[in-house]
């Protein structure tokens, strides 16, 4: 009997976790697929593949070519546009999918966020919030800002950002997990009066949030995308793993 083919749309780090899990199986092969846009992502066990697909019907091609048993969506949670393709073209070539959507952060005491919808929405608050603004939303967000002349901006990610940006911006490259002592070091050292986040949830920046809280800042959070329609989701590697019926 064959393996069980299994294809995760990864990036992040449960991707990789399930990956390793998964690679360790004589039962399974697994396939991970990387769009590319990283240009040193982290080492993945099993096989990779680097690029799209080609949108959905491009997916589901593949699904098919390459008889695919299972499809995991693990990317980001801000990868709305892929997991809607991964769910349409799951369903058009009859594969079984499971998104691996990691829970949202959440408020706690002394907490002072401000929930928007969208980046834009983000940048228009911003100036009624602090001058001095640490940027914690990805390298491809900050043309949402640039019209921000008035306001400095410590943007972090761990690529090179893509202009446009505000004129005033210091660029930090770094890959977390990140501390929350380090973290606390950081926004005193810029004297950092507000935060923008995506709510990303996961522990690898998680620890930016307790760090605001301690000096009592404000945080602007990006509410994250619903997940399309008919998504069938999990919201960790164990999750997925029970699912599949591939657990211990």
């Amino acid at each position: 009997m064959s393996p069980r083919h299994i294809l995760i749309l990864g990036g992040t780090t449960e991707a990789r976790e399930l990956a390793a899990v998964l690679a360790a199986r004589p039962d399974v092969r697994v396939t991970t697929s990387l769009a590319g846009r990283v240009s040193r992502p982290g080492a993945v066990e099993g096989d990779v593949r680097i690029g799209g697909f080609g949108g959905a019907e491009g997916l589901a091609d593949w699904l098919r070519a390459e008889h695919v048993d299972h499809l995991v969506d693990a990317t980001h949670p801000f990868a709305g546009s892929i997991t809607a393709n991964a769910v349409r073209a799951a369903r058009s070539a009859a594969v079984p999918a499971l998104v691996l959507s990691r829970p949202g952060w959440l408020p706690g005491p002394g907490d002072r966020w401000h929930d928007v919808a969208s980046l834009d929405e983000a940048a228009a608050l911003l100036p009624r919030l602090g001058r001095r603004v640490f940027l914690s939303t990805g390298r491809l967000g900050l043309a949402a800002f640039a019209h921000l002349s008035d306001l400095h901006f410590v943007a972090r990610s761990v690529e090179p950002p893509e202009p446009p940006m505000p004129p005033h911006t210091e660029v930090l490259l770094a890959r977390g997990p990140f501390t929350p002592s380090g973290e606390s070091a950081l926004l005193r050292e810029h004297r950092i009066d507000v935060l923008v986040t995506k709510d990303s949830g996961g522990t690898a920046t998680a620890a930016k949030l307790g760090a605001a809280r301690g000096l009592a800042l404000p945080v602007v959070v990006v509410r994250r995308p619903a997940l399309p329609e008919g998504a069938d989701a999990v919201p960790d590697v164990s999750g997925v793993l029970e699912r599949l019926r591939l657990t211990p």
